[in-house]
């Protein structure tokens, strides 16, 4: 069974987190959605709890109609050199880690982990939460174009 494990904040969910769940539910026979630093909210760069996120992919992913994700949770342990392992006490029963994350593709690859670069996205399209949420931030409506319509509702309610 090829499994695959996606790890990432989501803060919020966009439309390239979406892309990239799609190819990876329609290549993988199971495809794990860690949600990263899941014990951090309401600041800045964490702006939404554990909850809203869990929503935003649920929600963002129900019209595909997919039954093989399941989404975890991942707190911060502020630890670089025991993350992976702390991620593997959580979860364990993966084949291949996705991610773009030069950082953690390093980490997983000196355990030897199989990492794969993010899959359906290509840098033309790569979208940027960080410039999300700025826009979020500056009352800039084109962000709601960057997001599933399920988020656009969820975060404008």
């Amino acid at each position: 069974m090829r499994t695959s494990l996606f790890i990432g904040r989501f803060q919020p969910f966009h439309n390239g987190h979406l892309r990239v769940l799609e190819t990876m539910c329609k290549t993988f026979d199971k495809v794990i959605i860690g949600i990263g630093s899941s014990n951090i909210d309401k600041t800045e760069k964490n702006p939404y709890d554990l909850k809203t996120r869990k929503k935003m992919i649920n929600k963002s992913l129900k019209p595909f109609h997919f039954t093989n994700y399941k989404i975890i949770e991942i707190p911060d342990i502020n630890d670089p050199p025991n993350w992976v392992n702390h991620v593997l006490s959580i979860v364990s029963d993966f084949n291949v880690i996705i991610t773009n994350n030069n950082f953690t593709k390093k980490l997983f690859e000196e355990k030897g982990y199989f990492v794969m670069g993010t899959i359906g996205y290509d840098e033309e399209t790569r979208l940027s939460a960080s410039q999300i949420r700025k826009k979020i931030k500056e009352n800039d409506e084109s962000w709601k174009e960057l997001v599933p319509k399920q988020v656009v509702d969820i975060i404008t309610r």
